[in-house]
């Protein structure tokens, strides 16, 4: 364990990778139904993904794990055929991705905007190995991909065809171009405050092409996958592969060295870069407690397991090396909590039709994302994390209108937004938690 806990960053990282991806691979071939595995997972790479899909219904549960392990060992293999070394955004990339693939990406849908991100970096002469975070960043517009190979310009599936492909290939090849130079702008937007930074490039450009694909060209936009499809849900299985996961890492890191007084210094501090600072037993610890308390969360409210509870839970997770932990995302949760009680009311006041219960699948998916606004909590304090959500609730559920359903990182999107409203406030009116000290002093 000492030879663990002493490894390079980038080196651990890639351990990392490799023993989630062979996680889901291992409960794969345990699942009931791992007779129709290869069946199911066929079904998957061939139909539309739009959000939200569950891919537990689309394809069987032996057909997701197989899926979500393959891309991750696909997502592995881009980091050592370019030669690059991971960091706490890979981290996010990687567990981001990972966490999609039980509902809305699959190892076909990812190549063409990774691809087009390859070949802007052959066009700009640079290095592969300093953008394989962007492709990986661009499967989050992954759904549309899947709707140009099987059904555009058709309401209906139509199949393969070499029509979709190319039109598949151009707007992968369009996202690639337009990533890479969207997420170096994206932070000046909003300043940091959003730890999901690539979902402001992903979903203008989700908003483009919905606009110029069907609203331009009239064609009919495809509608929403039945709300039937959530109902097929295992509490079970998502509970107890998730305990055994996260349970490992947190045993993993207590053999590595980490004490709980070191993760405490985490709990009660703002950091960046868990890995690269506290170290990789550290981080281990940070990633195993915080998929812990994530799922504790969705086990008290109530909600549904099927693949898109699943795969947010990972999703939410992606930013345990990035700065988000229990002692910062409490109030995000809290805000939602208290915003969806507080709608439901003022909505039976004025005879309103409420939808968004704390465990409605959208609001569910949305607080995922929110927990994005946790360097909020971490500058201002928790009051204004808080706040950050309740207005991160209001605005989630509106904002697929703009993308058409094909961005899935909808909440990151909405994350920014709020950025947009609430930081420049923030900036004017509020004090930093070091200016509430300084004036205390």
């Amino acid at each position: 364990m000492k030879k663990l806990k002493n490894l390079s960053e980038g080196a651990f990282l890639k351990l990392f990778f490799l023993v989630t991806s062979l996680a889901f691979l291992a409960a794969a071939v345990l699942m009931p139904d791992r007779g129709t595995m290869l069946s199911g997972f066929l079904t998957i790479l061939s139909q539309p993904c739009k959000v939200s899909t569950n891919y537990f219904a689309l394809g069987g549960y032996a057909a997701t794990f197989l899926n979500m392990g393959l891309t991750g060992l696909v997502c592995l293999a881009l980091f050592c055929i370019f030669k690059s070394t991971p960091n706490n955004v890979s981290t996010l990339a990687f567990v981001l991705t990972l966490g999609f693939c039980s509902w809305g990406i699959n190892v076909l849908n990812i190549l063409p905007t990774i691809l087009g991100v390859v070949i802007y970096g052959l066009v700009k002469k640079e290095k592969l190995s300093s953008l394989v975070n962007a492709m990986l960043f661009s499967t989050g517009i992954a759904p549309i991909i899947s709707d140009m190979l099987v059904r555009y310009p058709n309401a209906e599936v139509v199949g393969f065809s070499l029509t979709g492909i190319l039109v598949a290939l151009a707007v992968g090849f369009f996202i690639g171009f337009l990533l890479p130079a969207g997420m170096g702008h994206s932070p000046k937007v909003h300043k940091g405050f959003d730890l999901y930074s690539a979902a402001l490039p992903i979903g203008m450009t989700a908003f483009f092409l919905n606009a110029v694909l069907y609203k331009t060209m009239g064609v009919e936009l495809p509608g929403a996958p039945s709300a039937d499809g959530l109902k097929v849900a295992s509490a079970m299985t998502v509970n107890v592969f998730c305990i055994v996961l996260f349970g490992a890492f947190v045993v993993a890191a207590l053999l590595m060295g980490c004490s709980f007084k070191d993760y405490w210094k985490v709990l009660r501090g703002a950091c960046g870069n868990l890995s690269g600072t506290y170290g990789n037993a550290v981080f281990l610890m940070n990633t195993g407690v915080f998929g812990l308390f994530i799922l504790a969360y969705y086990n008290l409210i109530g909600a549904s397991f099927n693949g898109v509870t699943f795969g947010i839970i990972f999703c939410m997770l992606a930013t345990c090396n990035s700065g988000s932990h229990p002692g910062n995302v409490w109030p995000i949760m809290l805000g939602y909590v208290v915003t969806s009680f507080v709608c439901g009311w003022l909505s039976a006041l004025v005879g309103g039709t409420f939808s968004g219960a704390i465990n409605a699948q959208a609001i569910c998916v949305g607080l995922c994302y929110a927990n994005g606004l946790s360097p909020i909590c971490d500058k201002y304090g928790w009051q204004y994390g808080t706040l950050a959500a309740a207005m991160h609730y209001l605005l989630v559920t509106s904002v697929p209108n703009l993308h058409g359903g094909f961005c899935l990182y909808n909440g990151g999107f909405t994350a920014a937004l709020i950025c947009l409203i609430l930081v420049p406030q923030l900036e004017r009116f509020a004090h930093t938690k070091e200016e509430k000290l300084a004036l205390k002093k």
